[in-house]
């Protein structure tokens, strides 16, 4: 007899149940069962936020030079599984298997485009000011800090790898609420994110509603910045109201579904970057 799966949570580099023990049933595109997912409560969203900010000075520290190495190794791993993503995408999308295949593929070029990028955007993003006077000025940019992400809805792997992606680039560190509908590919990468080089806590995945967890995120105080691209619509405006309340910095829903296929820029790397400008005086 076939197995039925239970999916967990991936919080702090393991993989928890959600505190409350509730799971719900994940569907293909023809409502035919696939697997049991953990139903994320607040408090697991809690749990996530708190692993995040833990593992952010060690991540934010690191060399960009190493943080590229890390997602190219990210690059390698979800390689070495593509047909298993393959098969999921497909599955959660009701794409064909050679659309799939390119959406996997492309999944992985931009992991690897995204590591390339990380050891350059400090050069293409800072600077060195002109003074009047004996001093050095620089413009460095630096990470925001702890990020929610709000998956994207539809595109369940190149979509959700496209946000991600560039958050941990650039020092931050993430908790992300996968799509509801189509949560396997999320749970199957929270795997290839822990047998990787990646630092448990960096990411951390949690699935379930978006209408739930969302709010919780908006509010929380040690959460630094809102990605809203897989808000529920009728909750955007309320969620950036609650991002204010913090001072969060917020990159908004897009009022349609963006083509994932195409060749990203570096907006999503500058969104998430804080920029802080050194004066020093210049030796005599």
């Amino acid at each position: 007899m076939p197995v039925a799966k239970t999916y967990k949570l991936y919080v702090g580099g393991a993989f928890p149940r959600s505190e409350s023990g509730r799971v719900y049933q994940v569907t293909d595109t023809k409502g035919r069962f696939l697997a049991n997912a953990a139903q994320a409560s607040r408090k697991d969203a809690r749990d996530a936020v708190v692993a995040a900010r833990k593992a952010f000075p060690k991540w934010s520290g690191a060399t960009a030079y190493n943080r590229g190495q890390v997602l190219y190794r990210v690059a390698e791993m979800l390689e070495g599984r593509r047909e298993q993503f393959v098969a999921e995408v497909a599955a959660a999308e009701g794409v064909s298997t050679k659309r799939a295949q390119a959406d996997v593929d492309a999944a992985i070029d931009r992991w690897v485009w995204y590591a390339g990028w990380t050891d350059k955007v400090s050069t293409v993003l800072g600077a060195a000011n002109p003074v009047a006077g004996p001093y050095f000025c620089f413009s460095v940019p630096e990470p925001t800090g702890v990020v929610g992400v709000l998956a994207p809805r539809a595109s369940s792997l190149l979509g959700l790898v496209s946000v991600v992606a560039p958050v941990i680039a650039t020092g931050n560190t993430c908790v992300v609420v996968a799509s509801e509908e189509r949560p396997l590919p999320a749970v199957t990468l929270g795997e290839v994110l822990a047998t990787s080089d990646l630092p448990g806590g960096v990411v951390n995945l949690l699935t379930g509603r978006a209408a739930e967890l969302a709010p919780w995120l908006a509010a929380h105080g040690d959460v630094n910045a809102l990605d809203l691209c897989g808000a529920p619509e009728g909750l955007r405006a309320d969620l950036e109201r609650a991002a204010a309340d913090t001072v969060k910095r917020v990159v908004r829903a897009p009022a349609a579904e963006p083509d994932w296929t195409r060749q990203p820029d570096i907006g999503r790397l500058r969104a998430f970057l804080e920029t802080k400008t050194v004066w020093h005086p210049t030796g005599v």
